[in-house]
């Protein structure tokens, strides 16, 4: 009698258990979240609308290329400003990586379209909650980031301060922060003031220190952030003008400027109104007129809900596509 002897490869795969069912409360956040995505898109699009027949009269006079490279350079800030952030939530748990990271911070930065930017925050740690992350270490990332952020701004905008201080002189208390936020920037400072947060909301502290390379990291992609929304600012201004070299050094500035005090005016949606002040008055300092100043500050505006959407979308479909591909794997 011959035994036939059966390779491990030719068994039958183990079956695998079923999933559990998802309780009522599970099915509740979840629609609770898709609620919420739908409604931050929805006034995304609001904002795209409001401003698409000025948006496009004040295209009708730059040439193409510099159009689409200024949008161009919009997603590329975002996308190396998301690379930021995914690096300072990993350096506080497991590491999640870049596509899940983006697809929990990009989606959930569409918040800041709500009236009110808490609501960008929210949604990222409900977002990281549905991914298996803890609210408070998605909410710590953020914090951190957006503290390096406003110091990595503080010092890029003294680029701009001939322009924009010039005629805000309520503005120049910001230089006085200057010296106070590098000196913040202190991993051993960083860690107490974040930690000291933390445990005002009852949450609780960071599990270790922060390293000087997670900080430095962190604040080198927030400051090329903004040189590359400086140059999404110049590429519209010198398509008309002739800023040259020290107009692209007075945008990268104002960008810097503008979108930090955009950020604190958290009652409007995305700062509506308070960074265009900004770009006005360094396009004007560069040789524009006030209405060629205003025109591209609302396009500016148009052209970064256009990247939003853009990397949002981008970063939500990469991460539907790489789950489904490791459901079939499995």
């Amino acid at each position: 009698m011959t035994t036939v002897r059966t390779s491990e490869d030719d068994l039958p795969a183990p079956a695998q258990p079923p999933k559990p069912a998802k309780s009522r409360k599970a099915k509740i956040l979840d629609a609770v979240r898709w609620l919420a995505i739908l409604l931050v898109v929805a006034f995304a699009a609001k904002a795209l609308t409001d401003n698409w027949t000025e948006f496009w009269h004040t295209l009708s006079d730059v040439a193409w290329q510099s159009s689409v490279l200024s949008v161009a350079a919009l997603v590329v800030s975002i996308m190396v400003s998301t690379w930021g952030w995914q690096v300072m939530v990993d350096d506080l748990g497991k590491p999640i990586g870049y596509i899940r990271g983006a697809q929990i911070c990009l989606v959930g930065s569409l918040g800041k379209y709500v009236p009110g930017s808490v609501w960008a925050y929210l949604l990222q740690m409900e977002l990281g909650r549905k991914a298996g992350l803890a609210r408070a270490r998605i909410f710590t990332g953020s914090l951190i980031q957006l503290g390096v952020g406003v110091v990595s701004a503080l010092v890029v905008s003294l680029l701009a301060a001939p322009a924009v201080f010039s005629n805000s002189p309520r503005a120049m208390w910001l230089f006085v922060l200057i010296p106070v936020g590098l000196a913040l920037l202190h991993p051993r400072v960083l860690t107490w003031g974040t930690s000291l947060i933390l445990k005002i909301l009852r949450r609780p502290p960071l599990e270790r220190p922060l390293t000087w390379g997670v900080v430095l990291k962190t604040l080198g992609a927030s400051t090329l952030a903004w040189v590359l929304q400086g140059v999404h600012l110049w590429l519209l201004a010198n398509s008309v003008g002739a800023p040259g070299f020290s107009g692209f050094i007075l945008c990268v500035g104002a960008m810097a400027v503008a979108m930090t005090v955009g950020t604190f005016a958290f009652i409007l949606p995305s700062g509506l109104g308070v960074r265009e002040v900004a770009q006005v008055a360094v396009l004007t300092a560069s040789g524009l007129t006030v209405g060629q100043a205003t025109a591209f500050a609302v396009a500016s505006r148009v052209m970064f809900t256009v990247a939003d959407l853009i990397t949002a979308g981008g970063a939500a479909g990469t991460a539907w596509l790489a789950k489904r591909r490791q459901v079939a794997t499995a």
